[in-house]
């Protein structure tokens, strides 16, 4: 028997729940039964509409679709501004202030303390610009991740964005389509460097080439089953498949339409398309998918793993490992990855990225899976001066290594499942690194990430360090923690982190990272990286040198342990409230 999110599915999704919310957005959150809304709640991620956590009802997060991280001209501009009108709520987030955008781990963006009232309005302002919020979350295709300068990188072995956008419209698009088993995650990239990270997604294209009829051809090689979360990580696996850049819309197409029909609808916890393959096997998907196409399938060609370099812990004379810094594109003009702490940015500043993106460069923003945006179409001749805006001193093309580095999820400022606060807390934490830690000056790269949960949206999993979401009791209370692990990393030989201390009291955590950094600086190689120095140490070595501590770190919310309705205010939840923010009567 199917579980009931697939009962409430049956019933209505996809396109359909975009009439009904509306209707409960017309009559206002009471409108909605108390014993329904769980159900409307699940229907309503499709349309990219997420219910916040207990303490925080009738506030809503609303997630963006952007294919592959592009943002064209003017959107920006009209995502701050509907971030500055209606994503404000009761209380100021103390590092933030109130009403700001968070960029994703998907290239997209995410706006928090959403009143269910204004999101009929706020769609027709983000549709009038071209950007929508239909299959951003729930059991449906997610954003497409690619690479985020696909189309203007001088390296890129295949073009992509065509391709990009073909998906985007004929198979996301595909009402019929929109109720997978569960979430689904799809990378397409055609450059050297590996930024769409196909090894964490459920299918994947990658570069590769192969001789057909005696003559190089350039195409892709087919992925499927990799994903975190769960403490389940799997790489995606080749399903020894070679496609041509004409036929690598039906051969995705193929594999959606295989795991939609066939995947497992029952089991919640077993139902990710990673467990799909690890069913199957990849010679009988193999086997489906020569079924489902009116083409012979290749076996895979040559790729070019060997040098993916994108947050793979490699040397940076191999290759970027982001796309932060000033970089040419093919037509001599220039692209401009800025660095945006732990990826949010308040409205007034995004609205003053998108004003700077038009005034030099072509106005398109594009987004990476760091949580950075890039401002393209830059004339050589206008380069001095972008670098020289003010707002690049807090959002630099050129950061300090901690901030460079740090990626965050939501954590318990707003998640459900979350069990620790994230962004704050990485914000305040990079800063105490900042003017504690002293690295030698030829390391370019660390990536720390850190995951409210194990479901890990931060991707922990890949960083160089990673932190996830835990509790524990510290002098007979209980505290916010966190899981450590070393040594992760997507590229040439994906692997990921191993676990060296669990359940460590957030305030002893940047003292731990302190001592093993020390000892890393003290021991290493000439210019060996943080991945190659933990690989040669050894994991019991490196159990011994990561050593929790207290210092004199003050953490922001120690003690909360997800006790308060938000981690920032000792008061009582105004929460449930009208649209204008007045308080409701509530037995919650």
């Amino acid at each position: 028997m199917s579980n009931k999110k697939e009962q409430w599915k049956d019933g209505l999704y996809g396109d359909e729940v975009r009439e009904k919310l509306i209707e409960f957005a017309e009559s206002g959150w009471e409108s909605i039964p108390d014993d329904e809304r769980e159900k409307w709640f699940s229907r309503f991620k499709f349309w990219g509409v997420f219910h916040q956590r207990s303490g925080q009802e009738s506030y809503f997060m609303m997630r963006l679709t952007n294919c592959g991280g592009v943002l064209e001209p003017g959107q920006l501009r009209v995502i701050g501004e509907v971030a500055r009108e209606y994503a404000t709520g009761p209380v100021d987030n103390p590092e933030f202030g109130n009403g700001w955008i968070d960029f994703t781990t998907r290239q997209s963006v995410q706006l928090h303390w959403i009143k269910l009232e204004d999101v009929p309005e706020i769609w027709e302002k983000l549709e009038s610009v071209g950007v929508s919020s239909r299959s951003s979350g729930g059991d449906t295709m997610r954003n497409i991740s690619g690479c985020p300068v696909a189309g203007k990188d001088a390296h890129e072995y295949v073009e992509t964005r065509p391709l990009l956008d073909h998906i985007q419209e004929n198979l996301r698009g595909d009402n019929a389509l929109a109720s997978m088993p569960r979430k689904f995650n799809i990378s397409v990239t055609g450059c050297r460097e590996g930024c769409a990270q196909d090894s964490i997604n459920d299918v994947a294209l990658e570069p590769a080439r192969r001789l057909v009829d005696g003559e190089p051809v350039r195409g892709f090689n087919l992925r499927a089953g990799g994903g975190l979360g769960g403490r389940e990580a799997r790489r995606a696996r080749s399903l020894d498949v070679f496609v041509q850049p004409d036929r690598a819309y039906d051969i995705v197409r193929a594999f959606v339409e295989l795991y939609h029909t066939e995947g497992n609808r029952e089991n919640r916890n077993k139902n990710r398309a990673r467990f799909f393959v690890d069913e199957w096997g990849t010679d009988a998907i193999r086997e489906a998918l020569v079924e489902k196409t009116d083409f012979a399938l290749e076996p895979a060609g040559t790729n070019f793993r060997d040098g993916y370099t994108y947050n793979a812990g490699e040397s940076t004379e191999e290759g970027k490992h982001d796309h932060i810094g000033v970089h040419e594109q093919p037509n001599g003009q220039y692209y401009v990855g800025l660095s945006t702490p732990v990826g949010r940015v308040p409205a007034a500043e995004a609205i003053e990225l998108a004003d700077i993106a038009d005034e030099y460069g072509s106005g398109e923003v594009r987004l990476s899976r760091r949580q950075n945006p890039l401002l393209m179409d830059v004339p050589e001749e206008g380069l001095d001066d972008l670098l020289a805006e003010p707002l690049l001193e807090t959002h630099s093309p050129d950061p300090g290594l901690f901030t460079r580095g740090a990626v965050a999820c939501t954590g318990t400022e707003f998640c459900s499942l979350a069990l620790t606060e994230t962004k704050v807390r990485m914000a305040v934490m990079l800063r105490w690194l900042r003017s504690s830690v002293e690295l030698p000056e030829d390391l370019t790269q660390l990536k720390i990430h850190f995951s409210g949960c194990t479901a890990d949206c931060g991707q922990a999993l890949t960083a160089d360090i990673g932190l996830q979401g835990m509790r524990a009791r510290k002098n007979g209370e209980m505290v916010e923690a966190m899981d450590v692990g070393v040594g992760g990393g997507i590229g040439t030989k994906p692997e990921f982190i191993e676990w060296v201390r669990q359940r460590v009291p957030a305030d002893e955590v940047p003292g731990m990272i302190q001592n093993l950094l020390e000892a890393f600086a003290a021991l290493r190689e000439d210019k060996q990286t943080f991945r190659e120095w933990v690989e040669a140490t050894g994991h019991e070595t490196i159990i011994e040198l990561a050593e929790p501590e207290e210092t004199t770190y003050d953490d922001p919310c120690l003690t909360d342990a997800k006790q308060s309705w938000y981690p920032f205010d000792d008061g009582e939840s105004p929460a449930p409230t009208t649209a204008d923010g007045t308080p409701l009567p509530s037995d919650d």
